[in-house]
């Protein structure tokens, strides 16, 4: 199992360098966890290449269609008549049209008919804006792998045969496409078809630099939209990231110092403000440390308690051995040996007794509750003390006021807690006086009360009582008899069970004592 549970955890921390690889801090976690999506949205800017190639197809198409309905109109008409078509379309089509005759040589060009319809622009001549347009499109174009096209250049020779779509157009009688780029970049189309049946052909160019422009003001409103994402996000991140790693960072600042216990008044922040779970988190550590620091001093306190219990006897225990090879009166001999022997057996109960409340906390945490019923449990150790003759001719009866006095614990440790009230009020009570056990429920509790005929526990004293080693005994009794861990121990277990054991005011006709066992009912 041990090497399951560590495969478990190494492939765990795997997974975590693997889903995470951006260090250890949350923040940087935060931002890469709200970027990623963006970048991969930031992404789409190339695909706008496939934006641009149907643009280019449908221009493709419109181009074919103009040329091959130009020729139709060219076919039938006379010179003056087509020359007067050639000028008006390219100026109001924004085109430039040439028209060859059978044996390819140009008889008419439309820029030379009217002024030009359209100017390649010089990028030298642009500003910077433009030029920034235009590398953002190169880099596009080589990261998407697009084809470039051969730049576009007027041949010397005005013959068909320089320009290849004219030349297949001429050899094989169908209307051809053709692209090519302008210097500053953008398409230029080409479109070639066939004159009537008498081998002229016409060839139009036309410069669809409104196709570049749409794609740049596409990727400009894609690249804004992107932008003010990102900027919301990473404001946002941050702004997550501060609600989530500084309240952890004072928690780790301050589990730190108590930690290195430089100061024993450290306080954890609680967050009380928070409702989630940061806060949840914050109080439960602060609630941790509080009851980490409560039982360390519990431990010294106990400590420094159990030292100063068995140095007393120790002492005695060592003036009398010591004494002993000195002493030759028989009776002051065996008077120092009885003071030895009461004094180890003294230590040996202190022993027994702490030892026993020191190992409760890890017992009962690791114990499983059983139904346990309280009435009966008090009667089973009432019944045993009685065998024994160990109730001091006490009178001990048990009231029970509920049949339903179920309980769930586990019964060595409750037995304990009984036997250590019926102890406490057969010490307290007056030889042959008389003791009551009292079970009752209320609600969802059930409670044993245990009251005798002593002289009762004064206000000031009533949570002295559950003090270890409380010296307190009634008066005649023999010193060292008992350790004073009887209601400490019996408080302890009873809080282990999400239950508590008090003293109470006497509601019996006995006037003495009357401390309550109270348990979560079954």
């Amino acid at each position: 199992m041990a090497d399951d549970s560590g495969d478990g955890a190494l492939q765990a921390s795997r997974l975590e360098r693997l889903a995470f690889p951006v260090g250890r801090s949350l923040t940087a976690r935060i931002l890469a966890v709200n970027l990623i999506p963006l970048l991969v949205l930031a992404g789409s800017l190339f695909f706008l290449d496939s934006y641009r190639r149907q643009l280019l197809d449908e221009r493709f198409k419109l181009a074919r269609i103009e040329a091959q309905i130009t020729a139709e109109a060219l076919a039938g008409a006379t010179r003056e008549r087509q020359e007067a078509l050639l000028s008006q379309i390219g100026r109001e089509q924004r085109m430039r049209l040439r028209m060859y005759d059978a044996a390819g040589a140009l008889v008419a060009d439309s820029f030379e008919l009217d002024a030009p319809s359209f100017v390649f622009d010089d990028p030298v001549a642009e500003p910077f804006l433009e030029d920034l347009a235009r590398w953002t499109d190169n880099a596009v174009n080589i990261a998407v792998g697009a084809p470039s096209p051969p730049r576009y250049v007027e041949p010397e020779d005005t013959a068909a045969d320089n320009w290849p779509e004219l030349a297949r157009v001429r050899q094989q009688g169908l209307s051809q496409i053709e692209l090519r780029r302008a210097p500053d970049g953008t398409p230029v189309i080409n479109a070639a078809a066939p004159v009537g049946i008498n081998g002229a052909s016409l060839l139009t160019t036309r410069n669809a630099s409104d196709i570049t422009q749409a794609v740049r003001d596409a990727r400009a409103s894609l690249m804004t939209i992107i932008l003010l994402a990102l900027l919301v996000s990473i404001i946002l991140s941050l702004y997550l990231a501060s609600t989530i790693i500084q309240p952890l960072r004072r928690l780790v600042i301050s589990t730190q110092r108590v930690r290195l216990g430089r100061d024993r008044e450290v306080e954890v922040p609680r967050m009380d403000e928070r409702a989630d779970e940061i806060g949840l988190l914050a109080r439960a550590v602060s609630d941790m440390t509080a009851t980490l620091r409560h039982r360390i001093d519990a431990v010294e306190t106990f400590a420094a308690d159990v030292a100063h219990e068995i140095k007393n006897p120790l002492a005695s225990l060592r003036s009398a051995t010591e004494s002993l090879p000195r002493v030759e009166d028989p009776d002051l001999h065996a008077q120092l040996v009885d003071i030895a022997a009461h004094d180890v057996r003294r230590i040996d109960r202190l022993v027994t007794e702490i030892s026993e409340a020191s190992r409760i906390d890890a017992e009962l945490s690791r114990a499983t509750f059983e139904p346990v019923e309280l009435g009966q449990l008090f009667a089973n150790v009432v019944s045993r003390k009685m065998e024994r003759n160990e109730n001091r001719g006490c009178i001990i009866s048990i009231d029970l006021d509920t049949r339903d006095d179920l309980v769930m614990g586990v019964p060595i440790r409750l037995e304990r807690v009984a036997e250590n009230l019926i102890d406490n009020a057969v010490s307290f009570s007056p030889e042959g006086g008389r003791i009551t056990v009292t079970i009752a429920r209320t609600a969802d509790r059930v409670s044993a009360t245990v009251c005798d005929e002593g002289p009762g526990i004064p206000e000031a004293e009533r949570e002295k009582v559950f003090r270890r080693f409380h010296s307190h005994r009634p008066e005649g009794e023999e010193y060292g008899n008992h350790s004073g861990l009887g209601l400490a121990i019996g408080r302890t277990i009873a809080e282990a069970h999400d239950g508590s054991l008090r003293v109470a005011d006497s509601s019996s006709q006995l006037a003495g004592a009357c401390l309550v066992l109270e348990l979560p009912a079954a």
